[in-house]
């Protein structure tokens, strides 16, 4: 297939730029993978389709306020995006200038902190904050701003450090919410305990390039960004139980699906039929079209994805083309909510 096949038209007033009240409070449209046929609920109604032992993950990765306003020392405007917390005192960054920084820039931000872009990895600058009292971890939390999406065109705002982050966000590192959990209150999450519904955690830190399109019309010659990922022994051994029992697997967020389908493709399941899963701790380019075979995730809440990107070619392979084309102009029709504050969708697998 090709980057044009994923195309569509999407009115600007559809693109949420605040979050809904109330977490819960978001719409839901349901697609049987199976049928194709779409169902129009509110996120709440979630619950009336979740079978009593199904096991549900959740990506807890936490949003770091990786966005940094300064200047270089010679006075230029810069932004620095982080996108990758590589040690204590060095980061992997994005930064936006009017000309592209080089190897020995010094760059100053509020409150006299200052940074040194050291050399480049990729598309992806050096920046090494070790001539400053505090982590890299530490200076974000200190002046550092919420990364919001490229497509939210406003600056953050006090409300955004806690609706911008799921309710059960623990590992620090991703520069863009999981943004399936954001309709997660922790009401929700204590209903579905109390339905009997397992809940078990993985970690993907999502990184900037999540918002990139595909930029050439060849998918086999797209390559995605890097991501980390951890997968633990204690999740492993909940997840297979509940394939050998035959109860659902159902991902939080198309990253609890990369997770988990690189996990699978780590522990040789495309290989070997008998293969379980194994534990996994390291890096992810895993890159899911139309044709791919899931062998881990039965169902998917999901929000509505941008136009030529590889997330909507994932939900795509995960319900079927034609469902989600359809699912999409349905959507559109009816004013549903897009993106990170949008409203949601509950997919089985087609």
């Amino acid at each position: 297939m090709r980057r044009t096949d994923f195309t569509f038209e999407l009115p600007e007033e559809l693109i949420a730029q605040v979050p809904v009240t109330e977490r819960t409070a978001s719409r839901l449209l349901i697609l049987e993978g199976e049928t194709g046929i779409c169902e129009d609920k509110l996120f709440t109604d979630l619950i009336d389709f979740l079978k009593d032992d199904d096991l549900l993950v959740f990506n807890n990765t936490q949003v770091i306020p990786a966005r940094l306003h300064g200047k270089k020392a010679s006075g230029g405007k810069t932004e620095v995006l982080i996108e990758r917390i590589v040690d204590e005192h060095v980061a992997l960054a994005h930064i936006r200038a009017s000309k592209s920084p080089k190897s020995g820039t010094e760059l100053l931000f509020e409150q006299d902190i200052h940074a040194e872009v050291t050399g480049r990895e990729g598309d992806l600058f050096i920046v090494d904050f070790s001539h400053n009292k505090n982590t890299v971890l530490e200076i974000l939390n200190l002046i550092g701003h919420m990364p919001l999406p490229p497509y939210i065109q406003r600056e953050d705002e006090s409300f955004d450090q806690e609706r911008y982050q799921t309710v059960y966000a623990e590992k620090p590192g991703a520069v863009a919410a999981p943004t399936a959990g954001l309709h997660f209150d922790k009401k929700m999450l204590q209903l579905l305990s109390e339905k009997g519904i397992e809940q078990v955690h993985v970690t993907l830190h999502v990184g900037a390039g999540t918002f990139q399109p595909v930029r050439v019309d060849n998918l086999n010659d797209h390559h995605m960004h890097k991501e980390w990922i951890e997968l633990t022994q204690d999740n492993c051994d909940k997840i297979n139980k509940a394939i050998e029992q035959g109860r659902r697997i159902i991902a939080v967020g198309t990253t609890s699906v990369r997770c988990l389908e690189s996990a699978a493709l780590f522990s040789g399941m495309f290989e070997d039929k008998s293969a379980i899963l194994k534990p996994y701790t390291g890096e992810t380019d895993i890159f899911i079209t139309p044709g791919y075979e899931f062998k881990v995730v039965d169902a998917l809440v999901t929000n509505f994805h941008l136009s030529e990107s590889t997330l909507l070619m994932l939900v795509s392979a995960f319900a079927g083309y034609e469902n989600i084309k359809n699912a999409y102009q349905h959507a559109i029709k009816e004013k549903y909510r897009f993106f990170s504050y949008g409203d949601a969708m509950f997919l089985t697998r087609n």
